[in-house]
Formats: C-alpha cells, sequence, structure tokens
C-alpha cells in the first residue's frame, strides 16, 4: 500500500489502550474434547474467489484442488472494511470488524494519542499519525529489521520470534494518560485466538510481513510464542539494494518461501528456525504476498501481470503466482503427512483482502496528492482565518481514509462536497489520459455518515473523518507503478476465497451463503475444542462459527 501522509506526523488515538486480559474465563467448551489438535491459518493476500476457481477447474489434480475437494469451500465470503491488511489479519484472529478492534489501517491517524517521541507528557496537542508498518523498524532497510544477523538473507531463519524487540520506540505514539508509547499490540481493543490458546495451555506461532505485526499477539502482548516477521519492505535481495521485496515478483516469492520453511519447521515440531524442538502449535500459519505482487505490478520477470482482458482469466505472472502458492500448499500438506498429522490438523485458506480491479479496462489511476492539496487550498481560501491545513492525514489505495484537524460539521461537509465536484484526467492500464469525476469516488461518508458507517459513535478519535468509497476501477497514485490496490469497499477488494478443510472437516461441501473472514477466529477456537466467545470481539459483534458440519 502507499499511504499518503499530507501533513506532518502527529497524534493518536486513546481508545483501549489498557491491556485486555487474554485468558477469558470458559475457555474450555461446554463439548468437552478437542476435535482437533492443530489448526493451520494461511493467508494469501490477494486471493479472490474467482482465482481459486479458476485454478482448480483448470488443475484438478493440484494441491489446491484436493484442499478445496476434502472440506468445505465458501464461495460468498468478504473480509473486513477497510479492505486493508490489517484490519484483515486482525479480523481474522479476533472475529472483529474496526468497530470492536479499533484497527482500520496499519497506518491512520489518532485524535486523542501524542506525537511520537513525546517524552513530557503535560500540554502537548493529541492527534499523531499511527504508523504500525515499517516505519517502525529499528532498520527498515534490512530483511531482518536491524537485529544484527550476519550473512543475510540466508541466515533470515535466526530471526528472533519476538518482534518487539525490533521496533524503536521513538516511533510509536504516546498514551497521554501514562506518557509510554503504544506498541501495537496495546493499541488493538480486543484478544485474539492465540491468547484464548496460550490461556488453554497451547502453543501458538505466526509468521507476517512486518514486525508490527506483533499486534496479534493481542493486549496481553504475549499471545504469539514464536512470531516470525521478515521485513518485506526492506532492501532485497541484499542490503543496499534498490529494490524491495514487493517490487519484483520473484523476489516476492523467495520471501515468502522463508515463511514457507518457518510453517514446515512447526510442522515438524520445530521452532520457525528449525533448530528448537518445541512441539507444533496448535494455532499457526502465515500471510504470503506472492499473489498480491502478481496482480499490483504492471509486469515482472518479464510477464505480465494482472489478470487478461475478461478480469477472470490470471495474466501470465499471476498464474506463476498461483501455482507457486499450489506448491506451497502442496509442500505444507506432505509435511503434515509426514507426521501422521493430517487427521488432527485443519487448514484454513482465505486471504486479508482483494485486489481492485481486476478487468484492466476500469483501471483509472489519480494523482490523490493533488486532489487532497486543491482541498486544503480550497478550504484556506474559503476559511482565511484557518490556522492548520485541513487535512490531518489521508490514506488512499483504492479508497480514500481523511482524518481532518477541523472535525466540525462545516468542515465535514466541505470536504465532502469538495470530493464529489472534483474532476480531472488520470491514465488508463496503459498510461493514456482518462478523465475522472467525483474524484474517482461513488459515495462520500464524513462525520456522522462516516462513523455510522463503521458503526462506531460520531467522535470517535480513530474513525476517519471522510470515507470516500472509489468507483470501480480507480486506484490513487501518482505513479504508474501499480494496477491494482485494495483497500476499499469494491467486489474486487473484498470477495476473497475460504476453504476449510482437513482434520475433522474431511467432507466436500460448497457453502453458497454470505459469510465474513471475521467468522475464521470463532471457527478456530471450536476446531479446537475451546470456547468461541472467549473472544471479546465474538461477544460485541455476534460473530457466528463458520458453518462446517
Amino acid at each position: 500500500m502507499s499511504p499518503r501522509s499530507v501533513r506532518s506526523i502527529a497524534a493518536l488515538t486513546t481508545l483501549g489502550l489498557a491491556a485486555l486480559a487474554a485468558g477469558v474465563p470458559g475457555a474450555a467448551s461446554a463439548s468437552g474434547a478437542a476435535q482437533d489438535k492443530h489448526v493451520l491459518l494461511l493467508s494469501i493476500d490477494g486471493l479472490h474467489q474467482t482465482d481459486l476457481a479458476w485454478y482448480v477447474a483448470h488443475h484438478p489434480g493440484s494441491a489446491l484442488a484436493m484442499l478445496v475437494g476434502g472440506g468445505v469451500e465458501f464461495t460468498k465470503a468478504r473480509t473486513p472494511f477497510p479492505s486493508d491488511s490489517f484490519p484483515g489479519m486482525v479480523g481474522q484472529v479476533t472475529g472483529g470488524n474496526p468497530s470492536s478492534t479499533g484497527v482500520y489501517y496499519d497506518d491512520t491517524w489518532n485524535h486523542a494519542l501524542l506525537p511520537a517521541g513525546t517524552t513530557s507528557c503535560a500540554g502537548v496537542t493529541p492527534g499523531v499519525e499511527v504508523t504500525y508498518f515499517e516505519a517502525l523498524d529499528n532498520n527498515v532497510s534490512s530483511i531482518d529489521a536491524g537485529q544484527g544477523l550476519a550473512g543475510l538473507p540466508g541466515s533470515i531463519m535466526q530471526m528472533t520470534g519476538n518482534p518487539a524487540s525490533l521496533i524503536n520506540p521513538a516511533n510509536l505514539p504516546v498514551d497521554p494518560t501514562t506518557c509510554k508509547p503504544v506498541y501495537p499490540h496495546s493499541y488493538l481493543k480486543v484478544n485474539t485466538v492465540f491468547e484464548v490458546a496460550r490461556a488453554a495451555g497451547l502453543r501458538t506461532a505466526w509468521s507476517d510481513k512486518h514486525p508490527a505485526y506483533e499486534i496479534l499477539n493481542g493486549p496481553s502482548g504475549t499471545g504469539v510464542q514464536d512470531l516470525f516477521t521478515p521485513e518485506i519492505n526492506s532492501n532485497a535481495p541484499t542490503l543496499g539494494s534498490t529494490n524491495d521485496w514487493t517490487t519484483d515478483n520473484a523476489l516476492t516469492m523467495q520471501y515468502d518461501s522463508y515463511k514457507v520453511q518457518a510453517v514446515i519447521n512447526e510442522i515438524k515440531g520445530f521452532d520457525h528456525s528449525g533448530t528448537a524442538r518445541v512441539g507444533t502449535p496448535a494455532i499457526f500459519g502465515m500471510n504470503f504476498q506472492t499473489v498480491s505482487t502478481a496482480e499490483k505490478l504492471p509486469v515482472s520477470d518479464g510477464l505480465r501481470g494482472g489478470y487478461l482482458a475478461d478480469g477472470l482469466t490470471p495474466g501470465p505472472l499471476l498464474k506463476r503466482a498461483l501455482d507457486y502458492i499450489n506448491d506451497s500448499v502442496g509442500k505444507m500438506r506432505e509435511a503434515i503427512a509426514d507426521r501422521h498429522l493430517q487427521d488432527s490438523t485443519t487448514i484454513i485458506l482465505s486471504a486479508k483482502h482483494g485486489q481492485s480491479p481486476q478487468n484492466p479496462a476500469q483501471l483509472t489511476r489519480i494523482d490523490d496528492g493533488a486532489i487532497l492539496t486543491a482541498l486544503d487550498t480550497a478550504w484556506q481560501t474559503a476559511n482565511p482565518a484557518a490556522t492548520t491545513p485541513l487535512v490531518a492525514f489521508a490514506v488512499d489505495d483504492d479508497g480514500m481514509l481523511i482524518w481532518l484537524n477541523d472535525r466540525s460539521a462545516a468542515a465535514r461537509t466541505f470536504a465532502r462536497s469538495f470530493l464529489l465536484n472534483q474532476s480531472g484526467t488520470g491514465n488508463d492500464i496503459n498510461g493514456n489520459p482518462k478523465a475522472f469525476t467525483k474524484s474517482g469516488l461513488r459515495t462520500v461518508y464524513a462525520g456522522e455518515a462516516a462513523a455510522a458507517f463503521i458503526h462506531v459513535k460520531a467522535g470517535d478519535p480513530r474513525v476517519p473523518d471522510v470515507i470516500g468509497i472509489a468507483q470501480v476501477g480507480s486506484v490513487y497514485t501518482g505513479k504508474m507503478a501499480k494496477i491494482a490496490e485494495h483497500g476499499g469497499d469494491n467486489p474486487d477488494d473484498r470477495d476473497v476465497a475460504l476453504v476449510v478443510s482437513g482434520g475433522s472437516v474431511d467432507t466436500h461441501e460448497v457453502e453458497t451463503g454470505a459469510v465474513e473472514t471475521t467468522q475464521i477466529a470463532p471457527t478456530i477456537l471450536k476446531l479446537l475444542g475451546l470456547d468461541p466467545r472467549s473472544l471479546q470481539a465474538v461477544r460485541i459483534e455476534g460473530t457466528a462459527v463458520l458453518p462446517i458440519g
């Protein structure tokens, strides 16, 4: 993603900073003994249900086809909105949407927290950018995030399983009550499946793309015992290189392969490094980025990215990426079988988010920076006494989330009207000029309407003041380096694959009813014989277990 900080970094949100208890009474299931001993969760970022269906139809003997054929396939699964990696992953392990988790994106604004680096909090004006992505690393240029390992990237499996130690606290927002930095896990308002499992004496592990994913530890800070987080936005393949791991799809595959090896080591009963025997975790898994970059990059390794003209058939780069995913899933299934764990291990395969647009003809790249600068200029002209820009912060990928310095009804109405009346020229899939209207948006929610759209109270310090829902095909960028994005509310953003297969789920079924990926969390607990209502978000939102028989 490419967040845009329109003005200088300032303060964060105050909600939910108290560490919530991880071990909730009633963690044991009323049904008694666990049906499964292990749940392997795989997030294939960018994987639409249509991608999975296409691959299985064209590769009926593949590992993915066997996974689908041996379990329950959900054909109408949707991610939370915003369809960003952070709320998407948090939703899968908490059972909650941003209304209960407080997590909207990995880069947001909070009107209640204090600026990073604040050490004397009395009298400091609140409001800060919350940068829970690579910006937190001790060294963003290194795949080990600054741990100082020799021989990288070959030695990356030696990276610590405690990534909080690789976060620079000076880059964290500050709680005005305690005057202490707010780590990602403390920002999360509800507990996670990892915390519930640990309270029941079970082992946990996870692999993801930034140390900031220590948010998955939950408010206790201790949910994931072995958290492997090589930095994806570091120099690739070695320190000093001009690429990062997302700018070339072959590099993304290499990067993902480190996490695949971590999962295989864990299946074999070792920690992620493969050096310490600790037992196969009850809950473990990883995030893949290979499909996501194959959808976003126009060309990589001489192969065209994205989809063919029908918007359904993967292009050559995406086909290669899907083959890679299939091979990786096959290796994991083989490792499970080699350990004779197939009858006690359920695999859940889904995605944090989709990617939009799939149809290349729908793409309209729009320079959001120019739009937001024009909005600030128009506000200053209309309000010459204003002492700050209207826009405090914005993140725009294929939608707009905008936080305002002035949260008055007049300011929110002004911003909404401006955006819906802004026209201009962007560019299409080939870089040719393409006109846009309404800032590339179809709907704009502001103020109370924005809060209601998320299902939080108006004035919440975390909720965006303005939420712009993009027209299908709008991608906000001042460059031409990507042909799709995520974060928005269009079907291509949110309609993702979801399969539950293996262990106690061993009969092929196709569920055509609508479900949400937040339902993965209570399902994991039920599979392990734990109480889904041990999750706070499940109790708040009434999140149901997936119908898996």
